[in-house]
Order: C-alpha cells, then structure tokens, then sequence
C-alpha cells in the first residue's frame, strides 16, 4: 500500500477487536522468545539423539542467536519496502515452516540451517510486535500496551525451560518445534484478519548490499571460530587461525564502509554518544553473561546431577516470577527514577546470585538451586528498561529505532559470543580441575589408597570398579568446580562493568521507545 491509499491517521482498535489483536501479536512474541529458551533444557537430549556431543548441541542456540541478530538491522529497511503488516504476517509463517524444518531434521547439519532460517525470520517479529501494539492503543494507554507486551516476553522465560523439559521427557523433542505450528498460524490469521486495512505505506529504498554482506562474513566466521575453537584446539588449528583472520579483516571493512557509506544498514555513529556507547555495552556484556549461565545451567543439572529434562527446566523457571510482578512497578517508578541507580541496583543483584551459585556442591539440593534462579527475577526486572532508557537518552526522536535496533543487534550477537565464551570457559576449567584433582589418586597417597580400599569394600568389586567409582567422581568434581569458577567470574564482571553505566549522564528519552526496546 502507497501512502496516498492510507489513511492519514488510523483510529485505535476498541472492544472485542483490540483483545483479539493483542493476544495474536503477543502470542506471536511468545512464540520467539518461548523458541529461544526452550532448546536449553532441551540439548543434551538432541545432542544424544542426533549422536553429536552437548558441545556441538549447543550450536543449535547460537546460531539461532546469531542469525536473529544479523536480521534485526534489516527490520527498518524491510518495513519500508514490504509494508509494517505484510512483513509481520511473512515473518510469522516463515518462523513457523522453519519451527516444522527443525522437528523433522534427521541430523545435526540440517537442525542448524533450519535453527538459522528461524533466527533469520525472527529478526523482524519482536521490534514490530512492539510498533503494531502501540499503533492499535490509544497514546494515553501506550504504557499499558508495552506492559502487556513485556509480560508476554517475561513469561517465555518461565514457561520455556520447563515446557521444554516436559515435552522432551514425555514426547519428543520434535515436540519444541512442532508447538510454533498452530500458535503462529492463529497469529498469523488473526493478525492479517484484523490488520490488513492499517498497512504502513511502502517506498523502494536502496539496501546497503556490501554492508550487508560484511555484516554476515564477520558476525558467521567469528561464530564458527568460537563454536569449532575447542574441538579444533583454537590457535593450533589453521582453520581457527583462517577465520579469525578473516573475521578481522571483514569486521575492519564492514566499520569503515558503514561509516563513508550514505545509506548505512548500521549506524555506527551512533557510538559518538556516551550514552548510547556506555549503555550498550553494559547491556551487551551483562546480556552475554546472563544469557550464557542460562544455558549453562541445565546442562549441569542433566549431565552431572541426573536431572531429567523436566526437572531442571522447572529448576530454571522461577527466574521470571518476580519479573512479571514487579514489572508494573518498574513502570510506575521509572519516570521518577535514576535509571543510573536501577541499573546498578540490578548489577548487584545479578552479581549477588551469580556469588552465590559459585559455592554449589555435587550434593546440592533443589532448594539451594531455586533460591538464586528466584531472586535473579528482581534484578531481571530492573535490567533491561533503565539500560534502554540510558541508551536512547539524548537522541533526536528520528534517530531512536536505528538507535534501538543497532544496541539489539549488538546485545542478541553478544548473548550468542558469550554463550560459545562459557562453554569453552567451563570445558577448559574442568579439565584443569581433573587434572589436578586426578594428582591426588596416586599410589603413593595413603589417604587415596585406603578410600580406594574402603570402596572396593563397599562396592564389593574389582579393584578396577573402584577406580571407575573414582574417575567418575573425579569427573562430577571437575565440573561442578569448573562450572563454579565460571559463576564466580559472571559474579566479578557485573561488577566490573558497573562504572559504564555512570559514565552516561541522564537525560530524557521516548518512554514509549524505551520500553519496547528494552527487551
């Protein structure tokens, strides 16, 4: 639709109409962020299924990650071109051929080109979910749709990890994918039903080809550099060496080729502004580490304390309880706040679970595993909106969606680096524990000798059954240890990255923009 067929302006939706339309453009929100939480509890089964290690499993959360953030910088360029609507509805029934592709994939190859196909197509959904809400309200009630628009987003988390674990332990973990089916084709119907009369107007606009093809190589070859370093043995291997090379030589060109070009798909100039430079790096960095641990977690709980899927998805749920009810409190304290003070406060809470996480034992019990995932909802809670508000301070109304955009892009790419980061973290802390713990099971130390005879004893075996008692134990140790340390270091960078959130200066921004690009 051209501009002169629009109406110049659209009256909000009222009634029965505005409740259907927000329960299918928010189930539509559910749908991605429920898809980018459910696979963790989910990749030791896939893994095992499709005979790959949990290592290379969790390629399967990365390059999802890593495609959804590639995308989002073309949400902008796509809504001109192809209309708000139009690109919503293609989105969401390109999301749910890609969910179908990722349940029938018969091996680990085709399982990450569809999980990339999804990433890719999900891109667009979350910003324009957000304009289409505040385009159907009225501009007194804008608060009240980004309220209901987070708390869809903030129940992903909850719901995710234990639905995961419930449809992988009791059907299959096809079952992850096949749910996007219905849901995106109801949010697809209901929204073309309703919507398709309030079509944006469309312009044919340049794309920044060579910027976009840039973007790609060095955002795809520092991925794979990170996700293949650990099995190729890093620097030692000339493929590592080669995509590092070439992810170097490719991000140098995509920076001085988006700051001469006059129609950048990223504007890097927007990093010129403290604020906006402080603010996304913080929400970048603290992103990664929060995102990682996220995976991490259940990982644990399944491969070392014999947790079913299930279990330790409902382990994880909890973070989103506090999320969801003091999100209307945020709303209400957040125009007579510092959002500086918000930030930190969250920072130390973040920084608080992570120390406390940092001092598991093998026997620790459920209840000292909820306890740290339960209260990380508070800090959850008070993250994403004052960092947002604190990025988009200062800036000219014009420039906030490529604003917004482009410190999603980075905080998405960076939860996707931090990801591959832990885990290579967690394997290498791991294998330095059992190698240190391993020095300690020599014959010549008594104290191992006689647990090695106590052993044999009670097991009422070989002396070689002993030692496999040992090694397995040895084996629980080191991770547990490993996995420690990296809690521990999560713990150290929130605090280290504190200061960058006052090096911003206050200042007042779009609240409406602000809160939807906060998640």
């Amino acid at each position: 639709m051209n501009q002169s067929t629009r109406p110049a302006t659209l009256a909000p939706l009222t009634g029965g109409k505005l409740v259907l339309a927000t329960l299918a453009v928010a189930l539509a929100t559910f749908m991605n962020v429920l898809d980018s939480s459910i696979a963790n509890v989910a990749i030791p089964t896939i893994a095992g299924n499709l005979g790959v290690s949990v290592d290379e499993g969790t390629w399967v959360i990365t390059l999802f990650a890593a495609a959804n953030a590639i995308s989002i910088p073309l949400t902008g360029w796509l809504t001109q071109r192809v209309g708000q609507i139009k690109l919503f509805v293609w989105a969401i029934l390109l999301f749910v051929v890609s969910s179908w592709l990722c349940g029938i994939a018969p091996n680990l190859p085709v399982l990450l080109a569809a999980r990339i196909l999804q990433g890719a197509v999900a891109g667009p959904l979350i910003p324009l979910s957000q304009a289409i809400l505040l385009g159907s309200y009225p501009k007194e009630k804008s608060s009240h749709a980004l309220a209901l628009w987070a708390m869809t987003a903030t129940v992903g988390p909850i719901a995710g990890p234990a639905l995961g674990g419930w449809i992988t332990d009791s059907y299959s973990w096809s079952w992850i994918f096949y749910i996007n089916i219905p849901v995106g084709l109801f949010a697809a119907g209901v929204t073309w039903a309703i919507y398709r009369t309030r079509e944006t107007p469309t312009k044919r606009l340049p794309i920044d080809k060579i910027g976009l093809i840039s973007l790609i190589a060095w955002v795809g070859s520092l991925q794979i550099m990170l996700d293949k370093g650990k099995d190729l043995d890093w620097f030692n291997s000339p493929v590592i060496v080669a995509l590092t090379v070439f992810a170097g030589i490719s991000f140098a060109f995509f920076v001085i080729w988006e700051l001469t070009e006059k129609n950048p798909i990223i504007d890097l100039r927007l990093f010129g502004g403290r604020n906006f430079l402080g603010g996304t790096i913080a929400i970048s960095v603290a992103y990664a580490v929060f995102f990682s641990n996220l995976v991490l977690l259940p990982q644990w709980m399944q491969g070392y304390l014999n947790y079913r899927s299930v279990d330790a998805g409902l382990v994880t749920a909890p973070l989103g309880i506090f999320a969801v009810i003091l999100a209307p409190v945020m709303a209400k304290i957040m125009p007579r706040s510092d959002a500086r003070v918000l930030a930190t406060l969250a920072f130390i809470g973040f920084a608080a679970v992570f120390f406390m996480r940092s001092h598991y034992t093998t026997g620790v019990d459920t209840w000292t595993l909820v306890l740290p995932t339960l209260l990380q909802g508070i800090p959850t809670a008070l993250f994403f909106v004052p960092l947002t508000a604190i990025i988009l301070s200062g800036l000219a109304p014009e420039r906030i969606p490529a604003a917004a955009g482009l410190s999603n892009f980075v905080r998405v790419f960076a939860g996707a680096v931090g990801t591959s980061l832990a885990a290579t973290g967690w394997n290498d802390r791991t294998i330095l524990h059992h190698a240190r713990l391993a020095e300690q099971t020599g014959i010549t130390n008594p104290v191992f000798t006689a647990a090695l005879d106590s052993a044999q004893a009670a097991l009422g075996g070989s002396q070689s059954q002993a030692m496999a008692f040992f090694e397995h134990s040895m084996n629980t140790q080191a991770a547990m240890l490993g996995l420690n340390d990296i809690f521990w270091l999560s713990a150290v960078i929130f605090v280290v990255i504190i200061p960058l959130i006052w090096v911003t200066k206050p200042g007042k921004t779009n609240a409406a923009a602000a809160g939807a690009a906060g998640h």
